[in-house]
Order: C-alpha cells, then structure tokens, then sequence
C-alpha cells in the first residue's frame, strides 16, 4: 500500500513539472522571447560599438534616449528620439513607437535608465529592443557639446 501512494505521488511530480516545462515553452520559446546570455527577457544588450554598427547597416530603426528632455537638449545621439523614463513612459512609448517590431535602440546617460527602459519595452510586447548602455561611454558624434 505504501509503495502504491509512493508511486503515485511521484507520478503526480513528474506530470506537475512536466506541465510547468510544456508551458515555459510554448509561452518564451514559441513566442520567441527567449533569454539571452545575460538571462534578460525580451531584450538583449550590445556594447556602444555594436549598436553603432546597427545603426549603421539597418535602415528601419529608432534610437531612443530615455534621459530628461533637459539632457537631451544639451547631448544627444544624431536623430535619437526623447522619451523621458516616468510614469507615462508605457503610453507615451505605445504611441510614439506603434510598430513593435521594429528594432529600438535604447540608451541613457549610464545604462540605468535604458536597461529599465527595454524591460518595460519588452514587457509591452516590443520584440527587437537593444539596449547599449549610456551617451557617457558612446564614443561617436553626438549633437550639443556638454556630457551631463
């Protein structure tokens, strides 16, 4: 009787995690949003040399800086777009950035702010979000003269 309950609690285990599997696959893997090296969902992080190297072999791409308009305005990347990170960001993105899955390039004054930013992108359903740190390290052109 005992090796009978034994059994079947295990076989109750086994189709428990099986279960948990099957849907952790077909809600990340089938959907594509799998982790990538660093074990973020939804979004990968590249060096400011690889995303510079987007932006110049993509033609279909937005650079997103999601610092204050105030830091914008003295430093930014050439064609980049504001979206200040607050509390708005989820409707603000869902308007200014309609296709998602167009390629996003994020970016801030650190990486703080962006890594923060392409979480929420990705949890909105956005599917080809990169982020690249912060315009500290971004050794290309810039527009404005004052690293903030």
């Amino acid at each position: 009787m005992m090796n009978r309950l034994f059994v079947i609690g295990a076989v109750i285990i086994v189709i428990i995690i099986a279960m948990t599997a099957a849907r952790y696959i077909a809600f990340n893997v089938l959907s594509g949003k799998t982790p990538d090296a660093q074990g973020q969902l939804g979004y990968r992080q590249v060096s400011p040399q690889e995303a510079k190297a987007l932006m110049d072999s993509e033609t279909d791409f937005v650079i997103l800086d999601v610092r204050t308009p105030l830091s914008y305005d003295k430093l930014h990347i050439p064609g980049a777009e504001n979206l200040t990170l607050n509390d708005d960001f989820g409707k603000n993105a869902a308007e200014m950035l309609p296709d998602r899955g167009q390629l996003i390039l994020v970016y801030c004054n650190r990486g703080n702010w962006s890594k923060t930013a392409s979480r929420k992108l990705a949890e909105m359903g956005y599917t080809n979000v990169v982020e690249f740190g912060g315009i500290l390290d971004w050794p290309y052109e810039t527009v404005g003269s004052e690293k903030v």
